[in-house]
């Protein structure tokens, strides 16, 4: 019998697992298609990272972060254990060495985003390899309702007819019942297959929702109140920026976080968040996912999530160590109301979804019946300038036609620099005079990459300017000046988004919204949407409780902590007169639970004034697990 305790002893240094650690590992590893339901913090890697050390072959493990790969690769790697990663970042080289070492069985660990799946190298790849198992992370992705649904994860699926008799793990944080089987059916569970949950509560975490027409002047109460490592979330880029700002100008160590940054820039603010260089993080929702700081005390929204599913994963970034921690949402009058409206914003009528395709067409010059498997970079402000839409509506109708296989939409993409030497290595020798700085440049580019002088070679400005000792303006510019001079042909960096046509231009009137990418999706969304209000407004169920519920766990607990709860925590009179009630019929021997007179009161504050009683050792529980007064 494998001794996975041993493993996780030696490896990560823990004595014991933790929740359901131990019945998911014991699962994938007794070859059963496993669901692992456990809430942010639960420690889901060490789920599918202790039972990998125990098989033969490697783990493949699916994740949409590249970020959350680079930390879990260098985590293993730390520890002697060999990982690598497949990513959009990487060449076409170094993503075949990547794989051919992985057969040669050099790797425990590879991580890979979804995207990649569907290539044709990797699917070749793979059928060579020895999988021990595959680790689906973020696995409510693949469900066509849940709240963060990405087509690329319905590629995951095909890696079972490539390799048939291989397990699949699936790991989240965030999935209601509907979910739950919705992601089982999609990666095709077998026979036998297991779902292990764990309870979504949080004892650690407190909710809190605060109704305030100065959401500066709170935060700022808030941030002097509570000492700690705190995130603040905003749905606008710009927003991050000047948020952070007002933090700093108030004497607040703070930086700002958002999908348009520069990979590397995201890479140095969250190193030095998770490093305490900053106290407070920023951010829009592309921060967090996979964020391993256990000691974020704050989590604050300064606008209301879309979705409990979102609000879940992103407030239960805080604690995670544990620790008391708060999560913290505002909102003011005018908040509901825009929620509302984002149902028609991110679900635009199927009219306007189809003249979008149209002008996107015409914008990109793509004839009716061409088309196929063509990729056109695209600029989707003046897209919106030239044809006259609002942002947020076209690139809404750009996702729903990306959902329907139509088109794929790749935004934010991050093209590398890329530098060839027009001279050849002599004549490069023989110029005389170079400026200092283009001379350290030169020796740096020689020494770091190879054929430059033969084809063009991506190149990291920012690990120059490391190499170099100059800063990452110095480098940019005196690239620029070697490209003037004709020393050299440097393409800079840049963001782009990408169309890609996956059938030939139709005419705007044949396409097709299937009801599970349109009708039922807005359903769905509007669903949630009203959950959220819901969980703003309602000033009678704790907000822990009402979580917990949406995710369908019953029978659940007031926190007593919310501040619902603190609302409505019982009198001193009101105490008392449930204390004198109880003790009362406990004169009369012992009580079980379903024999408990409530009568004349609330029963949830009954509950909590006896919970409190057998705190105070005031009554005990017998072997029989009835109440009765101390001896």
């Amino acid at each position: 019998m494998t001794n996975y305790q041993e493993i996780l002893r030696h490896y990560w240094g823990y004595e014991d697992f933790r929740g359901i650690q131990k019945d998911i590992i014991e699962s994938i590893g007794a070859g059963h298609d496993t669901l692992g339901l456990m809430p942010t913090g639960g420690g889901k890697s060490i789920t599918f990272q202790v039972p990998a050390m125990a098989m033969q072959g490697v783990c493949i493990v699916v994740t949409p972060l590249i970020a959350l790969m680079k930390d879990q690769v260098n985590g293993l790697r730390r520890r002697g254990i060999k990982a690598t990663s497949v990513n959009s970042g990487m060449t076409h080289s170094e993503i075949v060495t990547a794989l051919e070492n992985c057969i040669l069985g050099d790797y425990k660990f590879l991580y890979i985003s979804p995207e990649r799946i569907g290539t044709s190298l990797f699917q070749t790849k793979i059928q060579h390899m020895k999988v021990s198992f595959i680790t689906v992370d973020e696995a409510h992705c693949i469900s066509q309702w849940g709240y963060d649904f990405r087509p690329s994860y319905t590629k995951i699926a095909e890696i079972r007819s490539l390799v048939p008799d291989i397990p699949i793990l699936a790991l989240t944080a965030s999935a209601t019942p509907e979910v739950v089987e919705d992601i089982a059916q999609q990666l095709h569970f077998r026979e036998g297959s297991k779902i292990c949950r764990m309870s979504f509560e949080r004892k650690n975490l407190t909710y809190v929702v605060r109704k305030t027409n100065d959401k500066m002047k709170e935060m700022l109460h808030i941030l002097h109140s509570l000492k700690g490592s705190a995130i603040v979330y905003t749905r606008n880029r710009q927003q991050t920026q000047e948020l952070a700002e007002f933090f700093i100008n108030e004497g607040f160590t703070a930086t700002n976080y958002h999908a348009g940054l520069p990979q590397v820039k995201k890479d140095q603010r969250q190193l030095a968040w998770q490093r305490d260089q900053y106290r407070i993080m920023v951010a829009t929702n592309a921060f967090g996912m996979g964020i391993d700081k256990p000691n974020v005390r704050l989590v604050m929204h300064y606008e209301i999530p879309d979705s409990p599913e979102a609000y879940f994963q992103e407030a239960g970034r805080a604690g995670r160590d544990g620790k008391q921690a708060y999560a913290v949402l505002l909102f003011d009058n005018k908040d509901c109301k825009q929620l509302l409206r984002r149902v028609g914003e991110t679900y635009p009528e199927p009219q306007y979804i189809r003249k979008v395709y149209e002008d996107m067409c015409s914008y990109l010059q793509m004839a009716i019946g061409d088309g196929r498997n063509v990729v056109r970079e695209f600029d989707l402000q003046k897209f919106c300038y030239n044809f006259h839409h609002f942002p947020v509506q076209a690139y809404s109708a750009l996702q729903l036609l990306s959902k329907t296989g139509i088109i794929q939409y790749t935004e934010d993409e991050e093209v590398t620099s890329r530098l060839m030497f027009s001279l050849n290595r002599d004549e490069l020798y023989q110029l005389n005079e170079r400026p200092e700085k283009q001379e350290r440049l030169i020796r740096a580019l020689l020494r770091k990459y190879s054929g430059l002088f033969t084809e063009f070679v991506y190149i990291d400005e920012y690990m120059l300017a490391n190499e170099t000792g100059l800063e990452y303006n110095d480098v940019y510019l005196a690239l620029k000046e070697m490209a003037h001079a004709n020393i050299i042909q440097y393409i800079p960096r840049k963001r782009t988004n990408y169309i890609t046509f996956l059938s030939r231009r139709v005419d705007k009137d044949e396409i097709v919204l299937p009801p599970e990418v349109y009708k039922d999706r807005r359903k769905q969304y509007e669903k949630r949407i009203l959950a959220m209000i819901q969980y703003v407004t309602d000033q009678d169920i704790c907000h822990s409780q009402f979580l917990l519920n949406y995710f369908g766990e019953k029978d659940t607990q007031k926190c007593g902590r919310c501040d619902i709860c603190q609302d409505k925590k019982p009198s001193n009179d009101e105490h008392e007169a449930i204390r004198a009630s109880f003790l009362r019929q406990l004169q009369l021997g012992p009580l079980s639970p379903s024999d408990v007179d409530y009568t004349g009161f609330d029963r949830d504050i009954f509950i909590e004034v006896v919970q409190e009683m057998i705190n105070n050792e005031e009554i005990q529980l017998n072997n029989n697990q009835e109440f009765i007064l101390p001896a």
